[in-house]
C-alpha cells in the first residue's frame, strides 16, 4: 500500500515513487499537515512545527490555558473560516441563522485499494498495473453536524497525488457553501516563486514567475470557463529552481469553470496554497442529507526542476486522464476549412478542397462553422442545428460520402452551448439563454449562452446533434465555445439558489460530453473555446485533444506551446499549419517552419489547398510523411524544453526523447538573425551517456550531446527551422 498509518502517533504517510506527503491528527483532533516533498524514510515530521504564544493568535476553547496552540499558526490540512484561523480558508459555510463558523475534528479514516472516482466530475484513474490507493479522512464539526471527507488518491508509479473533498450535511437545517475549495497546502517555511500561466485570446498560457511576498497572490477566472486569461494550473517552486534543478510543486485543477488558485505568505513566513472553485457568485445549498463534491486537484512534486514535474503530468494525463479510442489510437492528419474559406463555401467547394487535401496525404477533412441553419456570418443561426442543404447543395450524408470516396474521414464543427438571437431556437425559447430579468444581456460574438444547467436545454441540443450525426458518417467533432459567460441566471432555479448556476452549468456540460462520447465511441472530439479558452485538465477527460489557440502564427505558437507544455502533453495540443501571410499577425514564415511547430501537437492544416503552389504541395507531402514517421516519438516521448522563447531570442529548441533513450528528435526554430552572430550551443537531455548516436552519418556520444552540447545551425533566412533525429548506434 502507498498509504501507511502509524496508529500510535496518529500519523498518515502517503508516498509515490519520488515524493512523500504526511499529515497527523493532534491531541485536539485537528488534522495537521507535516510534510510534502522528496521521499525519505518515514519519520514523524511534526517535529518541525513551532509552538509559541503568538500575539493576537486566538486559542480554541478546547486548548484550555495553552496559549501556544492556535489554528492561525498551525499547518492545517483543510482550513476553515471562523475557526480562529484568519488566513485564506478552504471552506466557508453559512448556517440557516446566518452564522459562519466551522471547527473540524478527526472522526475516522479509511484506506482503500485503488483510486477513488467523483460522480459527474473528471478524475485521474488507475489502469491495470498501476499502484494506486485511496485515503479517506473523515472530519466533523460537533456543533453543526457537518461532515467533511478528505479524499487522497495516491498514484505511486505515476508520482501523482490527487485531492478532492466531499461535504455532507447531517444537520437539521440547510447549510450554504460560500467557499468550497478542493485543497489546502501549508508549507511551514521557505522562499518560493509563484508560477502561473496568463494570457488573452490568441496568446494563451504565457509563463509568469514572481516571488511570493507577504499577503495574498492569486489568479483565477469568473468567466464561466477556465479562460484564455488564466489557466487552472500553478507551480510553487524554489526561487533557484530551473528546468533540471530545484524543488517544485505542481497543482492542476481538473475543472472547466470558474476557479481560484491562491498563495498566501503569512506573518510568520509560512506559505499556504489553495485551489478550487472560485467563490465569487458561488453559493451552494445543501439540504439535510445532501452532499457536495469538489473537483479534483492533481499534485506533482519534483526535486529535479520543472522538467521532471512536467513529464509526470504528461504521462498521467495522456494515460490516466484521457479516455476512449483516441487516447492511444493514432490521430489522423486533418485539414480544416476555416481559414481557407471562413463562412463562404459550398459543398462543391469543400469537395474540391478535400480532393487536393487527399492528394497531399491528409486523412481527415473538417467542415467548420457555417454549415447549419441561417449561418452566413456569426450574427445568426446558432442553436438551429439542422443542415443548410441549400448552401451545401446536397445533404450532409451526400457530402460525407463524397469525402469518404476520396479515402478521407469527415468531421464537422458544433457550438452547442450558445445561441444566436436571430435563430428559431431563441425565438421559441428565449428563457433558455442566460438573461437576468429586466436587463439587456451582454453579447459576445453576437451570441448568448444557453443554460446548460437545465436538463431540458441539454436534452434538446443533444437530440438536434444526434439527428445530424446519426444521418451522416462523421468521425470527428470540433466542440467550440466562443465567448465568456455573463448574465448568469437560470429561469428554473429560485432566487436563493442562483449562486449554484455556474457550477451546475459545468456539471451539465460534463454530463452532455459523457453522453456524447458513449453514443459515438469511435468519434474523435476536439475541444475548443475560441482556441485555448478552455484548455484544462477537466476537458481532457472528455476530449483527448484541445485546439491550443486561435493564433496559428508559428512564431507566436512557440510561446503559446511552451507555456502549455508545463502541464499538458503534446498529444493533447491541437496545432495546425496555416496560410501566409498569417491571418492573425500578417507574419510570413517558411512553410517548413510552420510544420515543425505544428508537429509539436496533433498536427494538421488550416488553409485552402487549392491556393498552394506545386513546390508547396511537394513540401506538404514530405511534412506529412515526416510526422507519421516520428509520430510515436512525438506523441509518447519525453518532452524537453531546451530553451525558453521568452528569454532566448535567437533560437527556440525543444526535444522529444524515447522513454528508453534510444532516439531523440530535436526541433529548432531560428527566431532572430544577427550579422556575424556568435555560435550558440544547446545541450540535449534524455540520452544514454555511454552510447553513440547517429545523425546524418556522423557519430555523437550521448554524454557529449548532453554535457558539452550541440552547435546550432546558422540561419540563412528569417524563421528557418530544422529537425535533428539522433538514433542510437546498434
Amino acid at each position: 500500500m502507498a498509504v501507511l498509518l502509524d496508529e500510535k502517533k496518529s500519523l498518515f504517510t502517503l508516498y509515490t515513487r519520488n515524493s512523500m506527503y504526511q499529515m497527523k491528527v493532534d491531541n485536539l483532533g485537528v488534522l495537521l499537515h507535516t510534510y510534502y516533498g522528496k521521499r525519505t524514510e518515514i519519520i514523524d515530521y511534526s517535529y518541525l512545527i513551532s509552538w509559541k504564544d503568538r500575539g493576537f493568535a486566538g486559542n480554541p476553547y478546547q486548548a484550555g490555558n495553552d496559549r501556544t496552540y492556535s489554528l492561525e499558526t498551525l499547518p492545517q490540512e483543510y482550513s476553515c473560516f471562523g475557526s480562529g484561523d484568519y488566513r485564506a480558508s478552504a471552506l466557508k459555510i453559512r448556517y440557516h441563522m446566518g452564522a459562519r463558523a466551522l471547527e473540524l475534528r478527526y472522526v475516522r479514516h479509511e484506506i482503500l485499494e485503488g483510486k477513488y472516482g467523483i460522480p459527474g466530475l473528471p478524475a485521474v484513474y488507475a489502469q491495470e498495473g498501476d499502484r494506486a490507493d485511496t485515503l479517506v479522512i473523515v472530519l466533523k464539526d460537533d456543533v453543526s453536524g457537518v461532515f467533511v471527507y478528505l479524499y487522497y488518491g495516491v498514484m505511486e508509479n505515476l508520482d501523482v497525488i490527487t485531492r478532492a473533498v466531499r461535504i455532507e450535511n447531517r444537520a437539521e437545517n440547510s447549510i450554504f457553501l460560500e467557499r468550497a475549495l478542493s485543497m489546502c497546502l501549508d508549507q511551514l517555511y521557505g522562499s518560493y516563486d509563484f508560477l502561473t500561466f496568463y494570457g488573452k485570446h490568441e496568446m494563451e498560457r504565457k509563463l509568469s514567475r514572481a516571488h511570493i511576498h507577504h499577503g495574498v497572490q492569486s489568479v483565477g477566472s469568473v468567466r464561466g470557463t477556465s479562460s484564455h486569461h488564466y489557466n487552472p494550473f500553478m507551480i510553487l517552486a524554489d526561487r533557484s529552481a530551473t528546468e533540471t534543478q530545484g524543488n517544485c510543486y505542481g497543482f492542476s485543477f481538473l475543472y472547466s469553470g470558474n476557479f481560484l488558485a491562491e498563495a498566501e505568505y503569512d506573518q510568520f513566513n509560512q506559505t499556504r496554497v489553495l485551489m478550487g472553485i472560485h467563490p465569487d457568485n458561488f453559493e451552494f445549498e445543501l439540504k439535510p442529507g445532501e452532499d457536495f463534491w469538489t473537483p479534483e486537484v492533481a499534485m506533482v512534486y519534483s526535486d529535479a526542476g520543472f522538467e521532471k514535474m512536467s513529464q509526470a503530468y504528461h504521462h498521467a494525463f495522456r494515460n490516466n486522464l484521457c479516455r476512449g479510442k483516441y487516447k492511444k489510437a493514432r490521430r489522423p492528419v486533418l485539414m480544416n476549412n476555416w481559414e481557407g474559406t471562413y463562412f463562404t463555401f459550398t459543398g462543391e467547394k469543400l469537395v474540391q478542397m478535400a480532393k487536393e487535401a487527399a492528394d497531399l496525404g491528409v486523412e481527415l477533412f473538417v467542415m467548420d462553422d457555417g454549415w447549419f441553419g441561417k449561418r452566413d456570418s456569426d450574427e445568426s443561426g446558432l442553436g438551429d442545428w439542422y443542415v443548410n442543404e441549400k448552401k451545401l447543395g446536397c445533404t450532409l450524408a451526400e457530402l460525407s460520402d463524397r469525402i469518404h470516396e476520396l479515402g478521407m474521414k469527415f468531421g464537422i464543427w458544433f457550438e452547442p452551448e450558445c445561441v444566436s438571437e436571430d435563430s428559431d431556437l431563441y425565438r421559441e425559447h428565449p428563457d433558455w439563454a442566460f438573461i437576468i430579468p429586466g436587463r439587456k444581456p451582454m453579447r459576445g460574438r453576437y451570441q448568448l449562452v444557453l443554460d446548460f444547467s437545465r436538463q431540458d436545454v441539454r436534452d434538446h441540443i443533444f437530440a438536434q446533434m444526434c439527428e445530424v450525426l446519426d444521418n451522416a458518417k462523421v468521425e470527428y467533432l470540433k466542440w467550440d465555445f466562443n465567448r465568456s459567460i455573463s448574465d448568469v441566471y437560470s429561469a428554473v432555479l429560485p432566487a436563493d439558489r442562483q449562486g449554484e448556476v455556474s457550477h451546475r452549468y459545468v456539471l451539465g456540460l460534463y454530463e452532455f460530453l459523457e453522453k456524447l462520447g458513449r453514443r459515438y465511441p469511435d468519434m474523435l472530439i476536439e475541444g475548443c473555446s475560441g482556441g485555448g479558452g478552455r484548455f484544462d485538465a477537466g476537458m481532457l477527460y472528455y476530449t483527448p485533444q484541445i485546439w491550443c489557440s486561435d493564433d496559428t502564427d508559428a512564431i507566436e505558437r512557440l510561446k503559446i506551446q511552451y507555456g502549455t507544455s508545463f502541464a499538458y502533453p503534446v498529444s493533447t495540443v491541437g496545432s495546425h499549419v496555416s496560410a501566409c501571410p498569417n491571418h492573425q499577425t500578417g507574419r510570413v514564415t517558411p512553410l517548413d517552419t510552420r510544420a515543425t511547430v505544428a508537429m509539436a501537437g496533433t498536427f494538421g492544416y488550416e488553409l485552402d489547398p487549392m491556393k498552394l503552389t506545386a513546390e508547396e504541395k511537394v513540401q506538404i507531402r514530405q511534412q506529412i510523411a515526416t510526422f507519421k514517421n516520428y509520430y510515436d516519438l512525438i506523441q509518447d516521448g519525453k518532452y524537453h524544453r531546451l530553451t525558453n522563447p521568452f528569454v532566448d531570442e535567437v533560437y527556440t529548441v525543444w526535444e522529444y526523447a524515447a522513454e528508453d533513450g534510444s532516439e531523440a528528435l530535436m526541433s529548432v526554430v531560428a527566431t532572430k538573425i544577427y550579422a556575424n552572430e556568435a555560435s550558440i550551443y544547446v545541450k540535449l537531455r534524455g540520452l544514454k551517456e555511454d552510447r553513440y548516436y547517429l545523425l546524418n552519418g556522423e557519430r555523437y556520444l550521448g554524454g557529449a550531446l548532453m554535457y558539452a552540447g550541440f552547435r546550432m545551425p546558422e540561419a540563412t533566412e528569417e524563421y528557418q527551422s530544422w529537425n535533428f533525429h539522433f538514433v542510437e548506434e546498434k
